[in-house]
C-alpha cells in the first residue's frame, strides 16, 4: 500500500502557483534578453551611422573644394550654389527617411508580449466554463 501523502487542495494550489511563477520568470528572462539585444543593436547602428557620417562629411567637403578649385576661373559662385542646393536636398531627403524609419520601428518586446498572450490564451482555454 502506498504511504506517501497525496497533495490536497493546498498542495495543488502551491503547484499551480509554482508553475505560474516559473512561467513569469521565463517571460521576464525573455524580456531581459530582448532588451539587451535591442540595446546592442542600437549601439551598433549608432556607431556605424557616426562613422559613416564622419567619412561622408569629409569626402563631401573635399569633393566640394575640388570642384570649386576646378572652376576657380569660371563660374565658381554657380558651382558653390549648386553644391549647396544638392547638399541641402540630400540632407532633407535623409532627414525624411530617418523620420519615417523612426516612426515605423518594430514594437519593443513584441516577442515577449506574444508569449504572454499565448500563455493567457492557454490558461483561459484550460479553465472550465470558458
Amino acid at each position: 500500500m502506498d504511504t506517501t501523502p497525496q497533495p490536497g487542495l493546498l498542495g495543488s494550489a502551491r503547484a499551480v502557483l509554482a508553475v505560474l511563477v516559473e512561467i513569469g520568470q521565463t517571460r521576464l528572462q525573455l524580456a531581459s534578453t530582448e532588451l539587451e539585444e535591442e540595446r546592442l543593436r542600437l549601439a551598433e547602428l549608432l556607431l556605424y551611422a557616426t562613422l559613416a557620417l564622419f567619412f561622408l562629411g569629409i569626402g563631401l567637403i573635399l569633393a566640394s573644394l575640388l570642384l570649386v578649385l576646378l572652376f576657380w576661373d569660371g563660374p565658381r559662385l554657380l558651382v558653390l550654389g549648386l553644391l549647396t542646393g544638392l547638399f541641402l536636398a540630400a540632407g532633407l531627403g535623409l532627414a525624411a527617411a530617418w523620420r519615417s524609419k523612426a516612426r515605423h520601428k518594430p514594437a519593443l518586446l513584441a516577442t515577449t508580449l506574444d508569449e504572454l498572450r499565448r500563455d493567457r490564451d492557454a490558461l483561459r482555454s484550460g479553465l472550465p466554463g470558458r
